[in-house]
């Protein structure tokens, strides 16, 4: 089996309302998503989505996966995508880091191998059964108040987890917001503050110590060793996410006993392939992950979902389902979706969504 064509899709997906992050600093209101399929010589064809969270949250944007698909569909065209070790390497040496430009093809060959093997990837991945996922709603930043109904309406969704964002340089606000949220709380919910790098290490230090709660604290600060600061001085335990852009620093993260927990998102660090090896070695250090994508439709969502559902309940967290955000649906009625808290995977082949170009427009590149 041979790549013969790689066809590339751009897709506006606006949110449906304004999302503040980071204390309120970081402000979205749509995204950039990028889909490509990948069409082999025996007719079996792969999807991916690539698709950040706008341009200041990570070091990448919706252009920018785009412009690096005209380096690398070219090089990919003649290879066998089942060979997904293979096709990293390659990618690699044709174009070093840019992880999230990778992350959609990887994906899509990830698909075309369920396909090619006539079974789901959460069974690729090392799982007998797919295992119900809970989702975690996202919480954007404001008052107290603001914040408490937003956490009302999810529950009312099904969601008992709930990652709440905070952060700024006004310590008292910090405090107020997590007092009123922990006792908001009903017995069966757990809530994560995500602080998107916001604190300094000295506020991070003045906040989570003047407050009783003992809830997951996502990057406190903007960098490991900032984070590190932090780690051995409070009594919350720590998540990190935005400052591991691959497996060294995981591994480093854990040699240093930074964190309890981290995030696993494919998109962040190069696809499904350097996900799963950061997901098996999060097991194997004990560590708890929320494995989900930084954004995109309910095809984004899925991929990630199905390494997820692969992971022994002991390591896994809630996912976030960014879908559940978007006014516009490019895959309607596929893929993960919410069911009162979970996610129930089928046992198509592949990652199960496969959406049509009436439903994309216009392709904007084909490589053949």
């Amino acid at each position: 089996m041979r790549i013969s064509r790689i066809t590339v899709w751009q897709l506006d997906l606006p949110l449906s309302k304004p999302y503040w992050l980071s204390g309120g600093r970081l402000k979205f209101e749509g995204l950039d998503s990028t889909f490509v399929r990948i069409d082999t010589d025996e007719d079996i064809s792969g999807w991916g989505e690539g698709c950040p969270w706008g341009h200041t949250y990570l070091p990448a944007h919706g252009p920018g996966i785009r412009a690096g698909f005209e380096i690398l569909a070219p090089v990919l065209i003649g290879h066998d995508p089942r060979a997904l070790d293979a096709i990293n390497q390659l990618m690699d040496v044709t174009l070093p880091g840019h992880a999230y430009v990778k992350s959609a093809l990887d994906v899509a060959c990830w698909d075309v191998l369920g396909k090619a093997s006539d079974m789901p990837l959460w069974r690729l991945f090392g799982a007998e059964t797919a295992a119900p996922v809970a989702v975690n709603s996202s919480i954007s930043t404001g008052t107290p108040d603001e914040m408490i109904s937003l956490i009302k309406a999810a529950r009312g969704k099904g969601y008992r987890t709930h990652s709440v964002k905070i952060g700024g340089t006004n310590m008292a606000a910090d405090i107020a917001r997590i007092e009123a949220i922990e006792a908001a709380l009903v017995p069966d919910e757990n809530v994560t503050f995500d602080i998107n790098r916001a604190w300094t290490p000295g506020m991070a230090l003045q906040v989570l110590n003047a407050v009783a709660s003992t809830s997951w604290v996502e990057q406190p600060c903007e960098t490991l060793d900032q984070c590190a600061q932090v780690a051995g001085r409070v009594r919350q335990p720590i998540m990190l996410d935005e400052c591991l852009h691959g497996f060294p620093d995981h591994l480093e993260a854990w040699r240093r006993q930074v964190c309890a927990g981290v995030k696993v998102k494919p998109n962040r660090v190069g696809g499904l392939t350097r996900a799963r090896q950061i997901r098996d070695f999060g097991i194997s250090v004990g560590w708890s992950m929320h494995i989900e994508d930084v954004g995109g439709s309910a095809m984004a969502d899925t991929a990630a979902l199905h390494l997820a559902a692969s992971t022994p309940e002991q390591n896994r967290l809630a996912s976030w389902l960014c879908h559940e955000h978007l006014t516009v649906d490019p895959v309607p009625g596929q893929g993960g979706r919410n069911d009162g808290g979970f996610v129930r995977l089928a046992d198509d082949p592949g990652h199960g969504v496969v959406p049509t170009e009436e439903t994309l427009g216009n392709p904007i590149a084909v490589f053949e």
